[in-house]
Protein backbone atom coordinates (compact mmCIF):
# COMPACT_ATOMS: atom_id res chain seq x y z
CA UNK A 1 0.00 0.00 0.00
CA UNK A 2 1.34 2.98 -1.07
CA UNK A 3 1.78 6.30 1.49
CA UNK A 4 -1.23 8.94 1.67
CA UNK A 5 0.12 12.05 -0.28
CA UNK A 6 -1.09 15.57 -0.96
CA UNK A 7 -3.33 15.68 -4.21
CA UNK A 8 -1.81 19.22 -5.56
CA UNK A 9 -3.23 20.79 -8.99
CA UNK A 10 -1.63 23.28 -10.87
CA UNK A 11 -2.03 26.49 -10.50
CA UNK A 12 -2.47 29.25 -13.62
CA UNK A 13 -0.89 32.53 -13.25
CA UNK A 14 -2.75 35.54 -12.15
CA UNK A 15 -2.63 38.35 -9.55
CA UNK A 16 -3.68 36.16 -6.62
CA UNK A 17 -0.98 33.81 -7.18
CA UNK A 18 0.14 33.95 -3.72
CA UNK A 19 -3.03 33.18 -2.35
CA UNK A 20 -4.19 30.35 -4.63
CA UNK A 21 -0.99 28.58 -3.41
CA UNK A 22 -1.51 29.12 0.06
CA UNK A 23 -5.43 27.89 -0.25
CA UNK A 24 -4.55 25.23 -2.04
CA UNK A 25 -1.95 23.93 -0.12
CA UNK A 26 -3.57 24.28 2.76
CA UNK A 27 -6.96 22.58 1.29
CA UNK A 28 -5.04 19.79 0.17
CA UNK A 29 -3.65 19.58 3.85
CA UNK A 30 -6.73 20.06 5.57
CA UNK A 31 -8.03 17.25 3.13
CA UNK A 32 -5.46 14.67 3.74
CA UNK A 33 -5.46 11.55 6.41
CA UNK A 34 -3.01 12.96 8.82
CA UNK A 35 -3.68 10.24 11.02
CA UNK A 36 -3.23 7.08 8.51
CA UNK A 37 -0.68 4.80 9.28
CA UNK A 38 0.73 5.61 6.14
CA UNK A 39 0.30 8.80 5.59
CA UNK A 40 3.48 10.64 4.32
CA UNK A 41 4.00 14.03 6.46
CA UNK A 42 7.11 15.02 4.72
CA UNK A 43 6.46 18.10 1.61
CA UNK A 44 9.28 18.38 -0.74
CA UNK A 45 9.90 21.49 -2.08
CA UNK A 46 10.93 20.61 -4.96
CA UNK A 47 8.12 18.22 -6.04
CA UNK A 48 5.51 20.39 -4.39
CA UNK A 49 7.08 23.77 -7.02
CA UNK A 50 6.58 20.54 -10.31
CA UNK A 51 3.23 19.91 -9.07
CA UNK A 52 1.88 23.11 -8.76
CA UNK A 53 4.10 24.69 -11.71
CA UNK A 54 5.10 27.48 -9.96
CA UNK A 55 8.83 29.08 -8.90
CA UNK A 56 10.13 27.86 -5.31
CA UNK A 57 9.48 31.42 -4.14
CA UNK A 58 5.80 31.97 -3.88
CA UNK A 59 6.06 28.58 -2.42
CA UNK A 60 7.74 29.43 -0.06
CA UNK A 61 5.79 31.97 0.95
CA UNK A 62 3.10 29.74 1.41
CA UNK A 63 4.62 26.84 3.25
CA UNK A 64 5.94 29.74 5.65
CA UNK A 65 2.68 31.10 6.42
CA UNK A 66 1.08 27.54 6.99
CA UNK A 67 4.09 27.18 9.44
CA UNK A 68 2.66 30.09 10.95
CA UNK A 69 -0.37 29.10 11.59
CA UNK A 70 0.96 25.54 12.75
CA UNK A 71 -0.55 23.47 10.27
CA UNK A 72 3.34 22.33 8.88
CA UNK A 73 6.64 22.60 10.80
CA UNK A 74 9.66 23.96 8.98
CA UNK A 75 13.15 22.34 9.97
CA UNK A 76 16.26 23.31 9.18
CA UNK A 77 18.51 21.24 7.29
CA UNK A 78 16.09 18.58 7.95
CA UNK A 79 12.91 19.67 5.77
CA UNK A 80 8.93 20.88 5.96
CA UNK A 81 6.47 18.50 8.16
CA UNK A 82 2.88 18.61 7.95
CA UNK A 83 1.91 18.97 11.69
CA UNK A 84 0.74 15.67 13.12
CA UNK A 85 -0.51 16.29 16.75
CA UNK A 86 -0.16 14.12 19.90
CA UNK A 87 -2.16 11.67 21.68
CA UNK A 88 -2.64 13.91 24.43
CA UNK A 89 -3.52 16.83 22.39
CA UNK A 90 -5.90 14.96 20.00
CA UNK A 91 -8.15 14.12 23.53
CA UNK A 92 -8.00 17.39 24.57
CA UNK A 93 -9.41 18.48 20.70
CA UNK A 94 -11.65 16.08 20.81
CA UNK A 95 -13.19 17.29 24.08
CA UNK A 96 -13.15 20.78 23.10
CA UNK A 97 -14.80 19.56 20.29
CA UNK A 98 -17.51 17.66 21.91
CA UNK A 99 -18.63 21.02 24.45
CA UNK A 100 -18.61 23.12 21.10
CA UNK A 101 -20.76 20.73 18.77
CA UNK A 102 -23.16 19.89 21.76
CA UNK A 103 -23.66 23.96 22.32
CA UNK A 104 -24.29 24.16 18.90
CA UNK A 105 -26.46 21.19 18.65
CA UNK A 106 -28.82 23.36 21.95
CA UNK A 107 -28.85 26.01 19.45
CA UNK A 108 -30.21 24.39 17.18
CA UNK A 109 -33.63 23.74 18.47
CA UNK A 110 -33.69 27.14 19.10
CA UNK A 111 -32.94 28.78 15.93
CA UNK A 112 -33.09 26.66 12.82
CA UNK A 113 -36.03 25.72 10.45
CA UNK A 114 -37.59 22.62 10.16
CA UNK A 115 -36.46 22.49 6.95
CA UNK A 116 -32.50 22.72 8.07
CA UNK A 117 -32.77 20.17 10.44
CA UNK A 118 -34.96 17.85 8.00
CA UNK A 119 -31.55 18.03 5.52
CA UNK A 120 -29.66 16.30 8.58
CA UNK A 121 -32.00 13.38 7.89
CA UNK A 122 -31.46 13.11 3.85
CA UNK A 123 -28.16 13.21 4.35
CA UNK A 124 -27.83 9.76 6.56
CA UNK A 125 -30.76 8.28 4.47
CA UNK A 126 -28.60 6.49 1.78
CA UNK A 127 -26.32 4.36 4.43
CA UNK A 128 -27.10 1.37 6.88
CA UNK A 129 -26.74 -1.88 7.62
CA UNK A 130 -24.33 -3.45 4.62
CA UNK A 131 -24.28 -0.35 2.86
CA UNK A 132 -21.98 1.09 5.60
CA UNK A 133 -19.73 -1.02 4.96
CA UNK A 134 -19.25 -1.24 1.42
CA UNK A 135 -19.33 2.08 1.02
CA UNK A 136 -16.82 2.93 4.16
CA UNK A 137 -14.96 5.85 2.37
CA UNK A 138 -18.42 7.62 1.46
CA UNK A 139 -19.71 7.19 4.98
CA UNK A 140 -16.52 8.66 5.90
CA UNK A 141 -17.28 11.72 4.39
CA UNK A 142 -20.84 11.74 5.24
CA UNK A 143 -20.04 11.53 8.75
CA UNK A 144 -17.81 14.76 8.10
CA UNK A 145 -20.42 16.62 6.43
CA UNK A 146 -23.20 15.47 9.09
CA UNK A 147 -21.30 17.11 11.74
CA UNK A 148 -19.68 19.99 9.82
CA UNK A 149 -23.78 20.82 9.16
CA UNK A 150 -24.69 20.47 13.45
CA UNK A 151 -21.96 23.12 13.73
CA UNK A 152 -23.14 25.38 10.73
CA UNK A 153 -26.96 25.17 11.34
CA UNK A 154 -26.64 26.59 14.96
CA UNK A 155 -25.88 29.73 13.33
CA UNK A 156 -22.85 31.07 15.46
CA UNK A 157 -20.33 32.78 13.79
CA UNK A 158 -17.79 32.30 16.85
CA UNK A 159 -18.82 28.85 17.71
CA UNK A 160 -17.85 27.99 13.78
CA UNK A 161 -14.19 29.91 13.49
CA UNK A 162 -13.44 28.19 16.97
CA UNK A 163 -14.56 24.79 15.48
CA UNK A 164 -12.40 25.46 12.41
CA UNK A 165 -8.89 25.78 14.55
CA UNK A 166 -10.06 22.10 14.94
CA UNK A 167 -11.51 20.58 12.34
CA UNK A 168 -8.56 19.39 10.34
CA UNK A 169 -6.90 17.25 13.53
CA UNK A 170 -10.69 16.01 14.62
CA UNK A 171 -11.67 15.15 10.67
CA UNK A 172 -8.72 13.19 10.26
CA UNK A 173 -8.91 11.73 13.52
CA UNK A 174 -12.93 10.52 12.44
CA UNK A 175 -11.76 9.17 9.32
CA UNK A 176 -9.23 7.14 10.40
CA UNK A 177 -11.46 5.54 13.11
CA UNK A 178 -14.82 5.49 11.80
CA UNK A 179 -14.21 1.73 9.90
CA UNK A 180 -12.55 0.51 13.60
CA UNK A 181 -14.38 -2.15 15.20
CA UNK A 182 -18.36 -0.86 14.93
CA UNK A 183 -17.71 2.80 14.63
CA UNK A 184 -19.80 2.98 11.35
CA UNK A 185 -22.65 0.91 12.94
CA UNK A 186 -22.53 2.61 16.13
CA UNK A 187 -22.55 6.44 14.01
CA UNK A 188 -25.44 5.73 12.20
CA UNK A 189 -27.58 5.06 15.01
CA UNK A 190 -26.18 7.97 17.15
CA UNK A 191 -27.06 9.94 14.08
CA UNK A 192 -30.49 9.29 13.61
CA UNK A 193 -31.27 9.66 17.63
CA UNK A 194 -29.51 12.92 17.45
CA UNK A 195 -31.95 13.98 14.21
CA UNK A 196 -34.79 12.50 16.14
CA UNK A 197 -33.97 14.87 19.09
CA UNK A 198 -33.24 17.57 16.90
CA UNK A 199 -36.51 17.52 15.14
CA UNK A 200 -38.54 17.05 18.21
CA UNK A 201 -37.09 20.52 19.80
CA UNK A 202 -35.59 18.35 22.51
CA UNK A 203 -33.01 20.71 23.82
CA UNK A 204 -31.72 19.22 27.01
CA UNK A 205 -31.30 15.54 24.89
CA UNK A 206 -30.07 16.47 22.04
CA UNK A 207 -27.18 18.77 23.74
CA UNK A 208 -26.75 15.28 25.55
CA UNK A 209 -26.81 12.76 22.54
CA UNK A 210 -24.16 14.94 20.70
CA UNK A 211 -21.71 15.34 23.21
CA UNK A 212 -22.08 11.70 24.45
CA UNK A 213 -21.51 10.92 20.21
CA UNK A 214 -18.22 12.81 20.40
CA UNK A 215 -17.21 11.66 23.88
CA UNK A 216 -17.05 8.06 22.27
CA UNK A 217 -15.29 8.90 20.02
CA UNK A 218 -12.66 10.19 22.25
CA UNK A 219 -12.70 7.32 24.57
CA UNK A 220 -12.26 4.91 21.56
CA UNK A 221 -9.23 6.42 20.81
CA UNK A 222 -7.45 6.77 23.78
CA UNK A 223 -8.76 3.28 24.29
CA UNK A 224 -7.51 1.68 20.72
CA UNK A 225 -5.14 4.71 18.22
CA UNK A 226 -1.74 4.77 18.58
CA UNK A 227 0.06 8.18 17.40
CA UNK A 228 3.42 8.14 17.00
Amino acid sequence: MSNLQLEIKPIGDGFSLKSKIYDSLKAAIMDMNIYDGSADLRLDERRLSEQFGISRTPLREALARLDQEGLVKIVPRRGIYIVRKSKAEILEMVTVWAALESMAARLITQNASDEEIASLRALCSTFDGEAVKARIDEYSDTNIKFHQAILKMSKCELLNEMAQGLFMHVRAIRARTISEKDRADRSIVDHMHIIEALEARDTELAERLVREHTLNLRAHVERYVDID
